[in-house]
């Protein structure tokens, strides 16, 4: 989930046609109270003073839209929300918490819908340079902090790292805890359909945020004759951002990881050791693991997590999205409608797994699928790129 959008949205308004003076013939001799050139000299000014007037309405209409505020989160105008607390995660990643400034019963109502269809996002604004970002709240687990308060009152989670090039990822890593932050949605990224048994999450990064909100979109739903499952496969550049975590699922052989190709060499490691990802055990797990852990714990047996590290020299094998699936395709061999593949994470991990998204007619599409899924040829499963 990773595009900038413009909020500054500039239209020019014309003013239509505008009246002359008319001139009437007369067979009375001509008064000196006015010659050609002060009419048109009239004229001039009074067009001016036309032209500023509608500039200045239409200014301050434009102003009076982008100021907007609703109590209410709602995709149409901004909602003012309190920097509650900003968590390191990693060296690079931190955990957010807001709180509406204006607490509103109706944002649970927001909320909630917007869980019970599946993945979705808002939108931040930098106020400076007038632009946004999206961004996926984090649901409340067993591990969540919130107070009781805080929840009755609305409070969103973000897991959000810090790009050195991202406008307003560094905008809200710098702004002092207190402050206010402006957003609007919520933005559905992805319906997940009510048939929907099994999910394969591939998420690199952060895009770990969205395979929660599917997991709790699917592990919630009551109506349903199945057992749901989500298995993640969560690749990580840093030991940091997962640390304490374990695979569940047979370990892959030490390799060459994805991202150490778009962002640089691994450091070199003993790759004849079973797998280093053991080591990140004895360590204190980070917020995230503690996440995954507790959904685990409220849905024993619905809930499988592998993690790989590029430090570690490991990525996600084909073989091992093979694995995921023969596991879901063993218990449920209905056809596509109840099997999903959701990717989430940098365009470029985004590419490399199942090609990538496209733009067209100012929209985001999902363009051919490409990539490691494609090879697999995975006819009973949907897939869908974040």
């Amino acid at each position: 989930m990773n595009n900038l959008s413009s909020l500054c949205c500039r239209s020019s308004q014309g003013l239509g046609a505008v009246a002359r003076p008319v001139r009437y013939a007369s067979t009375s001799t001509p008064t000196p109270t006015s010659s050609p050139k002060s009419s048109r000299s009239n004229s001039r000014r009074w067009l001016s003073i036309v032209f500023v007037g509608a500039t200045a309405a239409g200014a301050g209409a434009y102003i009076r839209s982008q100021n907007t505020s609703s109590a209410t989160l709602n995709p149409e105008t901004f909602t003012k929300y309190n920097l509650v607390s900003r968590e390191p995660v990693s060296a690079t990643s931190s955990l957010f918490t807001l709180r509406p400034r204006n607490p509103s019963d109706s944002n649970y109502d927001v909320y909630e819908e917007a869980w019970q269809t599946g993945v979705w996002s808002v939108m931040f604004k930098q106020p400076q340079l007038q632009i946004g970002r999206d961004y996926t709240p984090l649901p409340t687990t067993a591990a969540t902090s919130l107070s009781v308060d805080d929840e009755n009152e609305g409070c969103l989670r973000f897991f959000i790292r810090k790009d050195p090039f991202g406008e307003v990822s560094r905008y809200l890593h710098n702004i002092d805890v207190g402050a206010d932050v402006e957003m609007r949605g919520p933005k559905i990224e992805c319906a997940i359909p009510k048939e929907t048994e099994n999910i394969l999450f591939i998420a690199g990064g952060t895009g770990i945020a969205p395979a929660l909100q599917a997991a709790y979109s699917l592990l919630n739903r009551k109506h349903t004759k199945h057992r749901q499952k989500i298995h993640i496969l969560w690749a990580n550049r840093l030991k940091d951002d997962c640390a304490g975590g374990h695979s569940d699922s047979l370990k892959p052989q030490p390799r060459r990881g994805w991202f150490s190709g778009w962002f640089g060499s691994s450091k070199s490691l003993d790759t004849t050791s079973e797998n280093a990802v053991d080591g990140v055990r004895t360590e204190d797990s980070s917020i995230i693991v503690r996440e995954l852990e507790a959904l685990k714990s409220q849905y024993p047996g619905q809930v499988t997590v592998d993690y790989y590290l590029d430090e570690e020299n490991t990525f996600i094998r084909k073989e091992d999205i093979r694995g995921a699936i023969a596991t879901a395709s063993t218990n449920d061999s209905r056809k596509s409608k109840s099997k999903l593949i959701l990717v989430s994470g940098p365009e470029g991990f985004i590419s490399y797994m199942a090609g990538p998204k496209l733009w067209a007619q100012g929209q985001e599409l999902q363009g051919p699928l490409k990539g490691v899924i494609k090879e697999l040829d995975l006819k009973d499963w949907g897939v869908w790129k974040l």
